[in-house]
């Protein structure tokens, strides 16, 4: 099993590593003819107009998981502090984009020698294999690594961890783990989860297919943008400004005469870099003139290159103006619509992304060895930050409005951006202390010691003779 899922592991590397690479920039210049790659050789070899980056980009930065709500609806603060112990907060936000960069990201739950520990994995270091039929419920996982000349796998199966590693060597076999164990440590161990616990986070997944990468159809317009911008650049160079010619005179000319003879031999044509560099040249020959060839209007390639940008910002449904970087007295709800297809996507990501964010704490609560928690984490759900940006006073209108009809101030804080469990905790204990006060007459822990008046002086007694 080991040598089979790690041949299926080789043949993925290839596809997480083009993807990679495209998310990178590092692209070969494609659909130019062999003419103009013959005579621009490498020049073009470093350039990349890169838009595979701001599709992922543009994604992940609206996917931020805050909490874990268990089956009733509260708060887990076990499986919130299990999530920050393992800096999964900042670790989550790699794992998701290269979920969409790759179309795959994998995620390891164990117990370690310092507690339950989160990892998360690149497609080409893990996978994990499936029941037959079965699309959710896992067999095996197997994690790849390389330390130096020794290559590492841990096989995982829902009953027994098999630790291998081998010589990086063509040839080598599999055998036992010793590195990194302690003396008679077995290298082959029971698994106490029961559970296979590696759960793979897949991008856009298909009932017939495999998940795909975000940039799957950027790719070939990017090509196509790369190529276009080549093209304006060699124009550039060559026809972008305009040309003068010289009509009706011979070549410029010099005499080549002979040092010992003093005799002339013979002429050859003057260079045209110092006509050039000094911007002068007399005519001397009868009926000779100027004439122009005018700059070529390079406005066609860009019109085609804005096309192939509008085409990538409607597949991937990114606003445009993530893309075209113009966004000038547009209204808030001119905003809202041209980034509802995002926020739509978003929002689908979070669904299926939330699936398997719920197994992973489930794993660790059996890892724990608390079953009912986790049994409750499967039927609970995973608390989002809002897809849709939007500015304060339209957050603070909607949350005055929604006040009005009764909701729950706890309700409320949820759907503030930003706001994580903790300090909707706090806000609550800062409540209760508000209220003890006021219920206790200690008005001056809310609003401060009351000042003192200002002592006024007695007016001076009039005489007796007054």
């Amino acid at each position: 099993m080991t040598e089979r899922l790690y041949g299926k592991l080789q043949r993925r590397r290839h596809q997480a590593k083009k993807w990679s690479d495209a998310y990178e920039g590092d692209r070969p210049l494609l659909f130019a003819s062999p003419e103009f790659s013959t005579q621009t050789g490498g020049l073009f070899e470093e350039f990349s107009d890169n838009w595979c980056a701001v599709v992922p980009d543009a994604t992940v930065e609206r996917l931020m998981p805050l909490a874990f709500r268990l089956e009733n609806g509260a708060i887990d603060q076990a499986a919130g502090r299990a999530w920050k112990r393992s800096e999964c907060d900042v670790e989550i936000g790699l794992a998701l984009l290269e979920a969409l960069i790759t179309g795959r990201s994998y995620a390891l739950v164990w117990n370690s020698s310092s507690g339950i520990e989160i990892t998360f994995q690149h497609a080409s270091n893990a996978l994990v294999e499936y029941v037959p039929g079965r699309r959710r419920l896992r067999k095996a996982g197997l994690m790849v690594w390389r330390d130096w000349d020794t290559e590492f796998a841990t096989l995982f199966t829902p009953t027994m961890v098999y630790r291998w590693q081998r010589p990086t060597r063509e040839g080598g076999q599999w055998t036992g783990r010793t590195a990194g164990l302690s003396r008679g440590e077995p290298s082959h161990i029971p698994n106490p989860l029961g559970v296979v616990p590696l759960v793979e986070l897949p991008n856009r997944s298909r009932l017939h297919g495999s998940p795909r990468s975000e940039i799957a159809t950027v790719l070939p317009l990017q090509d196509a943008v790369n190529t276009l911008w080549a093209h304006l650049m060699t124009a550039s160079d060559g026809i972008a400004l305009p040309a003068r010619a010289v009509l009706g005179m011979d070549r410029p000319v010099r005499e080549i005469v002979d040092p010992e003879t003093g005799e002339v031999v013979g002429e050859e044509d003057l260079p045209l870099d110092r006509f050039r560099s000094d911007r002068l040249l007399w005519l001397e020959k009868q009926g000779a003139q100027i004439a122009e060839f005018s700059a070529a209007d390079l406005d066609n390639y860009l019109r085609v290159i804005e096309v192939a940008v509008q085409h990538i910002a409607a597949q991937t449904r990114t606003p445009p103006s993530y893309l075209a970087g113009q966004l000038v007295n547009v209204s808030p709800d001119g905003v809202a619509a041209s980034e509802a297809g995002l926020v739509a996507k978003v929002t689908e990501r979070q669904r299926h992304f939330g699936s398997a964010l719920r197994e992973i704490m489930r794993l660790e609560a059996l890892a724990q060895g608390e079953a009912g928690r986790a049994e409750s984490l499967a039927l609970g759900s995973v608390v989002w930050r809002d897809p849709q940006f939007r500015s304060d006073s339209q957050y603070s209108d909607a949350l005055v409005k929604l006040k009005s009809i009764g909701v729950p101030d706890e309700a409320l804080w949820e759907r503030i951006p930003g706001v994580t469990p903790d300090e909707i905790e706090r806000w609550k204990r800062m409540r209760t202390d508000a209220a003890g006060a006021i219920l206790g007459g200690n008005v001056a822990d809310l609003f401060g010691v009351k000042p003192n008046e200002p002592e006024v002086e007695p007016a001076d007694e009039l005489p007796e003779d007054a």
